[in-house]
């Protein structure tokens, strides 16, 4: 029997996936560098080179979360599938991310505000670390900015829940923690840009057509998730068993 899981296209997915949700997260991810910002020491906050070190390793940080979630959840495939053979565990995990990954588009579109509820999964565990993260403020140096971005990376985010559906469908761990990578590095552009792409993304976001394309974009990764074999860019990797 032959398994065909198409890595490649989950990490362009993932990556547009992340960098079109700066839309939704620039407002969450933004006033959180801006509450990291302000807490410096006014010496920090004014030396640029330094400050930019700081956000930087607050990204790489939280990029690192999304990395070590994805390979979370790639153990948790592992274990749910285990009863099930893997071409029937890998179809109903397509399936699901594309139920979630629907439910985003029309979140994004304003056509189904219910997706938010979503964020509820993850509330209990971030309850859990979140004093961690307070314990940090402020911050001193690059290591606490790299620690305080590896908390910070794990609040709840109906988002960042869809682009951990699609990596549940990769079928490895190492892949399933790549593609969260690569959803992690489509956000850096607005989130470390903050301050230069916050009006534009604000000015975007007023635009109904554009909120409505960039609604249909997840909806079609929707639609490739469900139907893989309608993707041009699909790159078939084999695993016999």
């Amino acid at each position: 029997m032959h398994l065909y899981l198409d890595f490649n296209a989950s990490y362009l997915a993932a990556f547009a996936m992340g960098l079109f949700s700066s839309l939704h997260c620039i407002g969450m991810c933004g006033s959180i560098i801006g509450t990291l910002t302000y807490s410096l020491k006014p010496e920090l906050r004014n030396d640029k080179r330094r400050l930019f070190g700081i956000v930087l390793n607050y990204n790489i940080g939280r990029v690192l979360s999304y990395a070590m979630a994805g390979a979370l959840v790639g153990i948790l495939e592992v274990f749910l599938t285990l009863p099930f053979t893997q071409g029937q565990a890998h179809r109903f995990l397509q399936l699901l991310s594309a139920v979630v990954m629907a439910g985003a588009g029309l979140y994004l579109g304003g056509w189904f505000p219910y997706f938010a509820y979503i964020e509820k999964m993850g509330a209990r565990f971030w309850k859990l670390i979140e004093p961690f993260g307070r314990r940090l403020i402020p911050v001193q140096n690059r290591t606490q900015a790299l620690l305080f971005g590896m908390v910070w990376g794990w609040l709840p985010c109906g988002l960042i829940y869809t682009a951990l559906a699609l990596a549940a469908t990769t079928g490895s761990i190492t892949h399933s923690a790549l593609t969260m990578l690569a959803f992690g590095l489509g956000t850096l552009p607005a989130v470390m840009g903050v301050g230069i792409m916050t009006s534009l993304l604000a000015r975007l976001s007023k635009i109904r057509h554009f909120k409505h394309a960039v609604a249909a974009l997840f909806i079609i990764f929707a639609l490739l998730a469900a139907f893989p074999w309608l993707n041009p860019m699909r790159v078939e990797h084999i695993m016999t068993f």
